[in-house]
């Protein structure tokens, strides 16, 4: 599917209103697209379920959620926000609004995995998706990316993240991209302070998604080397990937 189209038409719904009912044959293409996602690490075993909303303590209207499950090794986070964004966008083409949900909670158990995060899902009328994707809220470009922009950071940029805190930098230097996660010392939002790397990590796994969509539609190609995240909260800068343009 043409993911790059869908990052200018999907936003977040954070109460759905005027919602129609997902067909069950909705539900069964959902369900086949998301055999096929591609992970950023596939040793790290992952599972997907669809339960109705009232199953979790998400109380925004949709019809159901999307519940992620992995195990809890390696950047798992990373690479579930990776996985998720997969998922997010094909929505989006589908006319099915999506509302990644943080804080919500589920009785629903796998064994050996542990749940996530959530993402709640409901369709909706085509004329309440987004219509102009630059008038969100977003950092200047400047905050977010140093160096040649290739086309592709004035995009990227307008990746969804927790409370909107886009932590991410971007440096260019010439022959190759680095990737940061961003966390200015004191600076957390409304997040509770024991969470915001939690869902920082899960953001930087959906900005690497939508990152590498952008490098396509460019027709740029690179080869990507992910790292570790081990640093705590007093760092500012903590490098997660590189990508080395191919020319």
């Amino acid at each position: 599917m043409d993911y790059y189209k869908e990052i200018f038409k999907r936003k977040s719904f954070h109460f759905f209103k005027e919602r129609e009912s997902i067909s069950e044959r909705e539900l069964a293409d959902l369900n086949e697209f998301m055999k096929g996602l591609v992970p950023l690490n596939p040793q790290i075993k992952t599972e997907i379920r669809i339960v109705r909303e009232e199953e979790t303590t998400c109380k925004r209207g949709g019809e159901y959620c999307i519940l992620f499950f992995s195990e809890e090794k390696g950047e798992y986070l990373r690479n579930v926000g990776y996985i998720g964004e997969q998922v997010d966008l094909y929505l989006a083409s589908k006319n099915i609004g999506a509302l990644w949900y943080g804080i919500g909670k589920t009785e629903e158990k796998i064994e050996g995995l542990s749940f996530v995060i959530m993402i709640s899902i409901a369709k909706m009328p085509e004329d309440k998706f987004r219509k102009d994707m630059f008038k969100a809220k977003r950092k200047p470009l400047s905050e977010t990316w140093s160096g040649d922009t290739l086309g592709v950071g004035e995009i990227v940029r307008f990746t969804p993240s927790a409370c909107n805190t886009q932590p991410w930098v971007a440096e260019n230097i010439g022959d190759k991209l680095l990737i940061y996660r961003y966390k200015k010392p004191g600076k957390r939002g409304i997040m509770p302070a024991d969470k915001v790397r939690y869902y920082n990590k899960i953001d930087m796994g959906i900005y690497l998604f939508m990152l590498e969509v952008c490098l396509k539609h460019e027709n740029i190609s690179f080869e990507r080397e992910l790292f570790e995240d081990n640093t705590d909260d007093s760092v500012e800068k903590t490098l997660i990937a590189s990508y080395k343009i191919v020319r």
